[in-house]
């Protein structure tokens, strides 16, 4: 007979920003013990509230199945002597198995016989094995732990109580002094102590005590209520789905109200009143049915129906405050000048070794200069990004900004155009920030565009030369993402510009200015593999084989829209027989060719018209191979290359590469090395698993 086994942990209110991630491992880790203790069972469901994880295993069996295997021992001339007596280490082997030696049997084994024994496990009883769950609530991790009390446990939050059922039977287990039982509560305020009298009535218990434990309920409870509100008054409702999710984990009873304020905050930007709603009150803002912003917010009590009107009128007294600060700001904002600010700049530590952000901005100008001259832009279009790039920090001096650091680049476009600045210019130090979260938008303008990579440059080449180095899951100034900005921003505009280029000219520029740095060389390298490694994990995502992708990126990442292509090509040419001749010519090549001393070539000691031939056939396609991938035409590079695999393949049927006259051999070992070379520079085709079909 099965039953359903329910566990919940009680604690203080948990982040909630913890409770999706805690929630996931509970479950994962569920599976896991149930597996490893081979408990059959029909179905995991997991809770959480801020107040408590839970989670409920249906259909789970009485006792283990019981096992019969056979254990395998020791080869026959181990286990029996000369005189045909079992030695200690056949009697050891059946001992430890729970047999004896009457037990043993022989069976033969890849031609060899081995001690056999036949074993029964009979399996426990689930009630028993149950009282180790202990276990998965203490291997649950948190982004921040903390001790209560006297106690030893590092926990996200104080354990209040546990819940730990077989049924209707208790399973018996503590942490730090608190015993699991039936007793559990219900909503802080509404609710009260309860008994949960069998697992299977756990979530309509707590619902009585208004207490939505399931997440997934939760929200579409917030959601509905959303709904109905916004049909009810006409709005249109700024849905955002991450302030949903947290809304829903501060919250276990979820009943939404709306109130208003006062017209004149209009006159704010709206970013900065969205952002006062969102951010600092968990607030959904509204629109019109027009798209307007209108002097509305709905928000979601932890709690019923009671006292609505109330609530509202609190909420709106604390939204008035924070409404009145970001007017105040606005209009203090307005006064001076972009270059006061910009003054300002120069008192602000960007970093302890790297200087002011006035310093920062000096070199995020050098770095736009160069870019806008390698992308070709006129004269008007220099000027313009010369200028975003001069007063694309400008707004981190702004009160505004101070108090809602979210808006940064936001309201240096609303300011720049109040103080006179071009639209194209003003849209550039918004853009500048972009991408501003994984998969984000990227600045969609060459100025911002350009502003935005070498900010990003600057912050990373400066970041590295000093040391700071993401390692594992610690990236502070998230470095990483920022890496993947410049890519992605270098392939939305089709920018030909090799990424090695870009990071050699910036890290140059530390050294004119005698900037602080580690040794030259490792710095270099260390920025090129950061990028590599950031290249190699976005052409992953794009679910381009991994094998695939390290051929491409090992010559360096070159100009990234140009190696994608080549990696979509040779994913193509994987399962294209026709190809099978060209990359198995290339491939013999580069095992060859890394016997090569050197590349120098002396035509003079070419013994055949085969390796006469090769060597013509190269010199007749280098430059236009070369020209091909510059110009970022892969395809077109990939079929020049291929023009060599006949020649190829004639002249290792002809030609002995390792001949014995010295000469003669480093000559053809030198041929192969420059074939090799151009190879490489499209991708090292041997990191290739080659799956034609035949």
């Amino acid at each position: 007979m099965s039953k359903s086994v329910l566990f919940e942990l009680g604690v203080e209110e948990l982040p909630a920003r913890f409770i999706d991630d805690a929630l996931a491992q509970l479950k994962a880790k569920t599976v896991q013990w149930m597996a490893d203790n081979r408990i059959p069972y029909t179905d995991i469901i997991g809770y959480a509230t801020p107040r408590r994880l839970a989670v409920k295993i249906t259909g789970v069996e009485e006792k283990q199945p019981d096992i019969e295997e056979e254990a395998k021992g020791p080869a026959k001339k181990i286990a029996l002597d000369e005189e045909g007596n079992w030695t200690k280490a056949a009697i050891g082997f059946s001992k430890g198995q729970g047999k004896d030696v009457d037990d043993i049997y022989f069976k033969e084994v890849k031609g060899t016989e081995y001690v056999h024994v036949n074993k029964f496990i009979e399996g426990e009883a689930t009630s028993q094995l149950l009282q180790n769950f202990r276990e998965v609530f203490l291997a649950l991790t948190f982004p921040k732990n903390m001790r209560w009390g006297s106690r030893d446990l590092r926990y996200a939050r104080p354990i209040r109580w546990m819940v730990g059922l077989f049924g209707d039977e208790v399973i018996p287990f503590s942490i730090e002094s608190v015993e699991t039982g039936k007793r559990t509560f219900g909503h802080r305020f509404l609710g009260e102590e309860i008994v949960i009298e069998e697992a299977d009535r756990y979530e309509d218990t707590l619902v009585d005590q208004y207490v939505i434990a399931s997440v997934d309920k939760r929200r579409t409870e917030i959601l509905n209520q959303l709904k109905q509100l916004e049909s009810e008054q006409g709005w249109k409702l700024i849905l955002d789905e991450e302030l949903l999710d947290e809304v829903t984990h501060l919250v276990e009873y979820p009943t939404v109200f709306s109130g208003s304020f006062s017209k004149e905050f209009l006159e704010v930007p709206e970013e900065a009143l969205i952002t006062s709603m969102k951010e600092h009150q968990r607030y959904f803002p509204v629109r019109s049915v027009q798209g307007d912003l209108i002097p509305y917010f709905v928000g979601v009590r932890n709690g019923d129906e009671q006292y609505l009107d109330v609530v509202a009128r609190g909420n709106e007294k604390v939204l008035k405050a924070r409404l009145k600060d970001a007017q105040f700001f606005y209009e203090e904002d307005q006064k001076g000048s972009i270059d006061g600010k910009l003054e300002k700049l120069s008192r602000m530590v960007y970093q302890e070794e790297l200087g002011t952000l006035a310093d920062k901005v000096q070199r995020i100008i050098a770095i736009t200069g160069k870019l806008s001259e390698w992308l070709g832009l006129d004269e008007e279009q220099q000027r313009k990004a010369k200028r975003a790039a001069e007063i694309c920090k400008f707004d981190l001096v702004t009160q505004m900004v101070d108090e809602f650091t979210e808006l940064q680049g936001v309201m240096g476009e609303k300011y720049a155009h109040i103080f006179g600045e071009d639209e194209e210019v003003a849209k550039a130090i918004n853009e500048h920030y972009m991408p501003r979260q994984a998969n984000g938008a990227v600045p969609s303008t060459t100025i911002g565009s350009i502003v935005s990579i070498a900010d990003k440059l600057d912050t990373i080449v400066g970041s590295v030369s000093i040391g700071i180095i993401p390692t594992g899951s610690q990236d502070p100034y998230g470095l990483r993402r920022q890496a993947l900005g410049i890519l992605q921003t270098l392939t939305a505009h089709g920018y030909s510009v090799p990424v090695e280029k870009l990071i050699d000219l910036v890290h140059q520029f530390y050294f004119e200015l005698d900037l602080p740095t580690r040794n030259e060389k490792e710095v270099r390298d260390d920025l090129h593999e950061f990028f590599r490694v950031r290249a190699a994990y976005l052409m992953r995502e794009e679910r381009m084989d991994p094998d695939i992708v390290e051929a491409v990126l090992n010559s360096g990442i070159g100009i990234f829209s140009t190696t994608k292509e080549k990696a979509s090509l040779l994913v193509e040419k994987r399962f294209d027989p026709t190809f099978k001749h060209v990359h198995e010519a290339l491939g013999r090549v580069l095992n060859l060719a890394e016997k090569a001393e050197s590349s120098n070539i002396d035509e003079s000691l070419f013994e055949n018209e085969k390796e006469r031939k090769l060597y013509e056939v190269y010199l007749s396609i280098h430059e236009p191979f070369i020209k091909e991938i510059q110009e970022g035409r892969p395809s077109s590079a990939l079929s020049t290359l291929s023009e060599l695999a006949g020649p190829i393949h004639e002249f290792f049927d002809t030609t002995m590469v390792m001949a014995e006259d010295e000469k003669v051999r480093h000559n053809r070992l030198g041929l192969l090395k420059l074939i090799a070379d151009d190879v490489y520079t499209f991708a090292d085709l041997n990191a290739i698993e080659w799956k034609q079909q035949f």
